[in-house]
């Protein structure tokens, strides 16, 4: 399908690999990309077991790549900033549908110098770099809060789904890093996924409406596949849970399908959510909006890639 875009500053065309918001149906393709961008070595920051799950299953968890001490700065970070006074909060912060409670917090290397920090660790973004092949900058950072008893859930959904409709980015070569900030259990509303999930493109049914970020970041309606479609792939594929206590970091693929229930139990659930995409992958026009989303849902005008930072993370700035 080729469609000619026209933004501010150019016009061209370009080849749309994978069709979404249709008027009137939803269709299953298969991934026209690579999942591995990058032929393991010896000398890449994954074994090359971990490398093989994350290409078949679409997602990798790993433990213990921080010390206690940065985990417990991270986490008191982090429920500073969920104490913003409510009158303080800029744009960026989006609470709970029906409270003031703080759901997700955008742009999130902005807010925290220390966040900052841990998006360009080595740690994380050696890794980001080996997944997609290529130097990477960060599309989106976020911190998602899903507070004890009253934590809403996060619908099944593809990410590059929206990120290729809303934002524009064309091809499947970006990853999230997913850094749990409390203990991630299998009863406060952990992240699932559908392994093997991100080998299919669902092209979801229904037009983007106009300015659908200000509804869909609280609960989303738009760009989720039909309840049919995720029970099929569930059957063929299973389901799994990316649990851990705080620290624990879960790569996944920007395609696969992923979702978690809401928590009504007593313990709080918080991850920071940081988006790597590959620098030759940048966003263009929407593939399926008539605008793009805000900046600070979608990195556009100060793409700058990211160097890789060695040393402890300490606090509100960096080793």
């Amino acid at each position: 399908m080729t469609v000619t875009m026209k933004t501010e500053s150019f016009e061209r065309e370009r080849v749309d690999a994978y069709p979404t918001r249709h008027a009137d149906r939803e269709t299953i393709t298969d991934r026209a990309d690579p999942v591995l961008w990058t032929a393991w070595s010896e000398d890449a920051p994954l074994a090359r077991e971990q490398a093989e799950h994350y290409e078949q299953k679409g997602y990798l968890v790993l433990r213990d790549l921080f010390t206690p001490d940065e985990v417990r700065g991270l986490m008191d970070v982090s429920r500073r900033l969920r104490t913003t006074d409510p009158a303080e909060r800029p744009a960026d912060f989006v609470s709970e549908p029906a409270s003031d409670e703080v759901r997700t917090i955008f742009r999130l290397d902005e807010h925290s110098e220390t966040f900052a920090r841990l998006a360009a660790d080595a740690r994380l973004a050696r890794v980001a770099e080996f997944l997609l092949g290529d130097r990477v900058y960060l599309h989106q950072s976020r911190l998602n809060y899903k507070p004890g008893f009253k934590g809403k859930e996060f619908y099944w959904h593809s990410d590059f789904e929206t990120w290729h409709a809303e934002d524009g980015v064309p091809r499947m070569r970006a990853v999230s890093a997913s850094i749990l900030l409390t203990d991630n259990t299998s009863v406060n509303g952990p992240l699932m996924l559908v392994p093997g999930s991100h080998r299919r493109f669902i092209g979801c049914r229904g037009a983007t409406p106009e300015d659908n970020h200000k509804t869909s970041l609280k609960a989303q309606v738009v760009g989720v596949p039909q309840p049919e479609t995720i029970a099929k792939l569930v059957k063929e594929h299973g389901l799994d849970t990316a649990t851990g206590p705080a620290g624990t970091v879960v790569f996944f693929e920007c395609n696969t399908l992923h979702g978690s229930n809401g928590n009504i139990t007593p313990f709080p659930r918080s991850n920071a959510f940081f988006v790597y995409n590959a620098l030759t992958n940048r966003p263009s026009a929407p593939f399926a909006a008539k605008t793009p989303r805000p900046e600070w849902l979608a990195n556009r005008d100060t793409i700058t890639p990211l160097e890789a930072r060695r040393g402890a993370i300490t606090g509100e700035g960096a080793a």
